[in-house]
């Protein structure tokens, strides 16, 4: 439904829902993730397109499908040391009228991939050939290595469908979702009648692959989702109601080949740099961009599951690569309101794997009262 909606206007509208919402806003910085857009700080394109003033910096982050979480650790960054009160960070992507691409003449690769003639969509992540495929690639070879069958995995893309298809009918996140240019507000990635016989029927998605389908692997989606990071004293100055106080972020480095594994190994770091259990996470969630990604959570923390992506994952919802980081720190925050446990300290981890072997994790408590804000 947003094939001809740029991207700047996707994440424009957004950002115009947002300071409806919260009148009086006056963000000092807006901070945007975009991987597939054509550039030139397309954030401050955005930002002025959603009618904020001149004088508000913006800048972008292209992180690939990390991006957008990046771009609210920056912002929680930014307002930690004290450059600004409040930043709107997030991210935006359309992936429906992405630009193409293709070498220079100049460049040494021009005749390697047939001049002129070679587009492409997706960038180069590792040295070596310029390979279109290579994240899906990178999945499948982190499931041949791990031992990871389809038939495993096709039990994630049903959950994820079904746990997305119920948070939709309870309306859980119903308070979060915004329609885009007369759009309908219904994610059309969630496939109610998801089952087994269709799974079967799929074919793989690489020549001469045993695994990666189009269902275990993510649709790629048109999408925006922000969120307000501001420092206490501004909160409480505005009288703003918040949700969760950012308390960590750490980034990880695995082999571009496997890339699916740095979501893991990302939420492992972080962990470990605060001294805390899995257990001690009340809320996990992954960007699924693979449901590879989903296995290998279930391997390492085994006894999480009913804390991981409770209202489904990118399978079903897609992704948006610049926005994706927005998109699941929004659901973590819903998860941790849905969950509604008792407990003073009640954490989540949002992670994601990115293109070129790169994980990004951050760590966020619950907050339930103003006096909670340090």
């Amino acid at each position: 439904m947003y094939r001809n909606v740029p991207a700047e206007i996707l994440g424009a509208d957004v950002i115009k829902y947002i300071l409806e919402k919260y009148k009086g806003l006056d963000a000092g910085l807006v901070i945007a993730g975009n991987a597939a857009g054509a550039g030139g700080n397309i954030t401050r394109l955005m930002m002025l397109e959603a009618g904020l003033p001149e004088k508000i910096p913006a800048f972008t982050i292209d992180l690939q499908c990390a991006s957008g979480l990046e771009s609210i650790a920056v912002a929680a960054a930014r307002v930690q040391c004290g450059q600004t009160g409040c930043v709107i960070a997030g991210g935006f992507e359309s992936c429906s009228t992405a630009p193409g691409r293709r070498y220079n003449k100049n460049h040494p690769d021009y005749g390697t991939y047939g001049g002129g003639d070679f587009w492409y969509r997706t960038a180069k992540f590792s040295p070596g050939r310029h390979r279109q495929a290579a994240m899906l690639e990178g999945a499948e070879r982190t499931a041949l290595s791990e031992g990871i069958t389809r038939g495993m995995l096709d039990h994630w893309v049903l959950r994820s469908h079904l746990l997305a298809k119920e948070a939709r009918e309870k309306g859980i996140l119903k308070d979060i979702i915004v329609s885009v240019k007369d759009g309908c507000v219904k994610d059309e990635g969630i496939r109610d009648r998801m089952d087994q016989r269709l799974l079967d029927r799929l074919p793989c998605v690489l020549k001469g692959g045993s695994v990666i389908t189009a269902a275990n692997a993510c649709l790629t989606n048109d999408g925006a989702a922000f969120a307000i990071i501001c420092s206490g004293s501004y909160i409480k100055e505005h009288n703003i109601k918040p949700l969760a106080e950012f308390k960590d972020v750490v980034e990880t480095g695995v082999t571009p080949d496997e890339s699916p594994r740095s979501a893991i190994t990302a939420i492992e770091k972080l962990l470990e740099r605060n001294n805390m259990d899995y257990h001690d996470i009340s809320v996990f969630e992954c960007n699924e961009a693979f449901a590879v990604i989903d296995e290998l959570f279930a391997r390492k923390y085994p006894d999480a599951i009913d804390r991981y992506n409770i209202f489904g994952g990118a399978l079903a919802y897609g992704h948006p690569y610049g926005a994706s980081g927005g998109i699941i720190l929004l659901h973590a925050l819903k998860a941790l309101e849905y969950r509604k446990e008792e407990a003073k300290d009640s954490y989540a981890i949002c992670s994601i794997a990115a293109a070129g072997g790169i994980g990004t994790a951050i760590l966020i408590k619950k907050v339930n009262s103003l006096q909670d804000i340090q």
